[in-house]
């Protein structure tokens, strides 16, 4: 695991809990004993030390913006796409412990166990350090500067954005619909297309039909605006 803590850079001085941290549902249910427990646990608690400090974060960082504007920022940052993007700069991938069904899905490279792997890593750190060790972790890997406006720019809520420019004339109908699809059930690729009262405006690609969605929302975004 010293790659791994390298990566965090923090050391633990109670192993067995990034242990813990990195054993999946998967993996725990093959085994007994002292390797019977999964992840979970931490995730319930990382998801909450994450939320607290990302909260304290913009509270302080950002004086004049609203309860509505902070809690919008709040869940791009800790948000599923985004814990996935820390996790693949930590390559948890490499170290997270899966049964071997999941092991031959593609699991270790799939969004959602990388997204609560890593939030069951801020638990240990947590656990092992204290909340000045986890909240030093999360501003590294997730909320200085540069990371924030690259966050808040790819997860901008496209979709959002786009239903709001076309409402500035009423009548005005906005659909999406599902043009493709394509890969393996555990690595699919899916193509939409948006459209405006019945031409489309708009196509995107994504490994869910949300982010395709919101690709191609943005692509409508770039002709429109």
């Amino acid at each position: 695991m010293q790659g791994l803590e390298d990566a965090l850079g923090y050391s633990f001085k109670k192993p067995e809990l990034l242990r813990e941290a990195l054993r999946h549902s998967s993996y725990a249910n093959e085994h007994r004993g002292s390797e019977s427990a999964s992840n979970e646990r931490l995730e319930f608690l990382g998801d909450s030390v994450l939320g607290f400090v990302t909260a304290e974060f913009l509270f302080q960082s950002r004086p004049d913006s609203p309860e509505g504007d902070l809690t919008r920022t709040r869940a791009r940052l800790v948000c599923e796409e985004s814990l996935h993007e820390v996790a693949r700069r930590l390559e948890l991938g490499r170290y997270i412990r899966l049964g071997h069904g999941e092991e031959s899905g593609g699991g270790r490279t799939r969004a959602s166990i990388l997204a609560d792997a890593t939030e069951a890593v801020i638990a240990a750190v947590y656990l092992d350090g204290g909340i000045k060790a986890a909240s030093d972790l999360i501003h590294r890997v997730l909320l200085d500067d540069a990371t924030e406006v690259h966050a808040a720019e790819k997860r901008r809520d496209n979709k959002t954005a786009l239903q709001e420019l076309v409402q500035r004339k009423p009548g005005r109908v906005l659909a999406y619909s599902l043009e493709g699809e394509s890969g393996p059930d555990h690595d699919k690729t899916f193509v939409v297309a948006v459209s405006l009262d019945g031409e489309v405006i708009g196509t995107g690609e994504g490994h869910s039909k949300k982010e395709a969605e919101q690709m191609a929302a943005r692509d409508a975004l770039t002709h429109m605006t």
